[in-house]
């Protein structure tokens, strides 16, 4: 299996509501160092309706500049859909939204 299929595996896993790391999902995939490669593999994600690659946010809640998939609003509209809710500035409230699997 490929780093990109373990990692799209990960996200997969993800639930309606919740919301994992860069980091979580590199963990989660087998290798915590992958951060970047998380977010490369996102980026090129070839089908988004199978892997919510929207949920996945930064460790302190703030969404991908570079969100493949329409920009950093519809990811935000996305997450809102889900019932994920943001604080003042902008970012997912992570002690509240953030999967714990």
């Amino acid at each position: 299996m490929s780093a990109f299929d373990l990692i799209y595996d990960a996200v997969r896993r993800i639930p309606r509501g919740k919301v994992a790391s860069y980091g979580q999902i590199a963990a989660l995939a087998g290798n915590p160092r992958w951060s970047r490669v998380v977010g490369y593999a996102l980026h090129v994600n070839p089908d988004p309706s199978d892997v919510p690659c929207y949920r996945v946010v930064t460790k302190d809640g703030r969404l991908s500049e570079a969100f493949a998939f329409g920009g950093i609003n519809v990811q935000r509209e996305l997450l809102e859909r889900d019932g994920v809710e943001f604080d003042g500035e902008g970012r997912v409230m992570m002690e509240k939204y953030r999967w714990r699997p």
